[in-house]
């Protein structure tokens, strides 16, 4: 597609659809602040509650099952109700997720709290996709989610930075129930100011018919065979930092190799870093040159791997510095490369499927994600501490998502093409 291809109906963009886009990524960036606070806190989640290393991960894993459960549920919700109401929603509950928490005297509630959190943070980023589809034209598609990924991971530098300072100078129950006002603020500017559509754009109605009207939208959105790569994309590339950051990477760097807590904090720190510099780089070039997707996709999955292979298998007690700057700078990659999952859904599936053909696709990395927070706990626990093992985890799903896509590649390929073609009959064929 080229750079000035613009399809019928497009929204104009302009600063007003970047300020209303923007209220709907603030939503998103406190959402992420709340779901990877729990990955500075592990180590005192564990103390706090008296929980071994499989309990620990349930936090996490429980709140990625609850998050990847909702995926298809809130994208029939956003294709029917609208982005203001789904995200309105979504803030109120994972402010009292982070409440709850912040106030849980035991573990059972703790828990019951990081699902909440789960639920309401599950309702965020399919709303800022389809913000921006709404507001901004299809070209600009790529750059503007890869933009809101980058907004996302600047939620987790914060939660890196200012909220593990905040945890360990003022506490548990101040530093989680101060970061929740920030959750009632972004609710009061969705009530307020944000619209689900520019005026003149209002997308034609589409009839709901309950549980028909469901079927009817993950059947026609799973046909399409990019919203199954779209999946496996998301599921092979994000998981690796994913995992990293929302729980097991500070216990690895600080029990496995021996690093102080503030060394591991800014390595986590310099994986979000690269995370914003490299999805800028790939939102600019698939704006560009949409033919790159995929091999910036299998690109990154195959450095995550070999960089992991070499740290894990590194000989000795610990892998040197260079290495863990070197594998936290490839993990920074992995967040930017599963944007490009959405990439190939969006394309795939006319605008009124898209929050559902968006659901179905970021189910891919947290089900992926959750199954290795869950295989790297389980196996951490079998072998004593043997990171080295738990973390080979890794490779398995790897190799499972790569062979997916391979299967899937040139069918939604062709597939996309032909849309393409069609749509510029149509275009051509519009009475002036």
């Amino acid at each position: 597609m080229s750079r000035s291809t613009v399809l019928p109906g497009d929204p104009p963009g302009g600063r007003r659809a970047m300020a209303v886009w923007g209220i709907g990524v603030s939503v998103y960036f406190v959402a992420v602040i709340f779901r990877t606070s729990l990955g500075v806190a592990g180590l005192d989640a564990a103390d706090r509650f008296h929980v071994n290393a499989s309990a620990l991960s349930t936090f996490s894993i429980l709140q990625l099952l609850v998050y990847a459960g909702m995926q298809i549920p809130v994208g029939l919700l956003v294709d029917r109700l609208g982005t203001k109401k789904v995200l309105a929603l979504g803030a109120v509950l994972f402010t009292a997720g982070q409440l709850g928490f912040a106030f849980s005297p035991s573990y059972g509630m703790a828990l019951a709290s990081r699902a909440l959190l789960g639920c309401g943070d599950a309702m965020t980023f399919i709303s800022v996709l389809r913000l921006g589809s709404r507001w901004f034209p299809a070209r600009r598609g790529p750059l503007v989610g890869q933009l809101a990924g980058l907004v996302g991971m600047t939620g987790n530098l914060i939660s890196t930075l200012v909220l593990a300072r905040l945890l360990h100078g003022i506490g548990w129950t101040p530093a989680f129930a101060g970061s929740a006002l920030a959750g009632v603020v972004v609710l009061v500017l969705v009530l307020l100011f944000l619209k689900d559509h520019p005026e003149g754009y209002e997308p034609e109605p589409f009839p709901h018919h309950g549980a028909a009207y469901v079927r009817r939208q993950i059947a026609a959105s799973w046909r399409e065979p990019g919203t199954r790569l779209g999946l496996w994309v998301h599921f092979t590339t994000q998981f690796p930092a994913m995992v990293f950051l929302l729980l097991w990477g500070l216990p690895f760097l600080v029990e496995a190799q021996g690093l102080s807590r503030a060394t591991a904090g800014e390595l986590l720190t310099l994986v979000v870093l690269c995370n914003m510099a490299v999805g800028l780089v790939y939102g600019q070039v698939v704006a560009r040159h949409h033919g790159a997707r995929l091999p910036l996709a299998l690109g990154t999955v195959g450095a995550t791997a070999l960089v992991w292979a070499v740290t894990l298998g590194w000989p000795g007690d610990h892998a040197p510095m260079w290495l863990l700057v070197v594998l936290c700078a490839v993990l920074g990659a992995c967040g930017p490369a599963s944007m490009l999952g959405f990439d190939f859904a969006r394309p795939a599936n006319p605008p009124e499927r898209q929050g559902t053909a968006s659901g179905i696709t970021n189910m891919g990395g947290f089900v992926a994600s959750m199954t290795t927070l869950f295989a790297v706990g389980v196996l951490l626990d079998a072998t004593g501490g043997d990171y080295t093992v738990a973390f080979s985890s890794v490779f398995v799903l790897q190799v499972l998502g790569v062979s997916q896509i391979l299967r899937l590649r040139k069918r939604a390929i062709r597939r996309e093409r032909e849309r393409l073609v069609a749509s510029r009959v149509e275009t051509v064929h519009v009475p002036a």
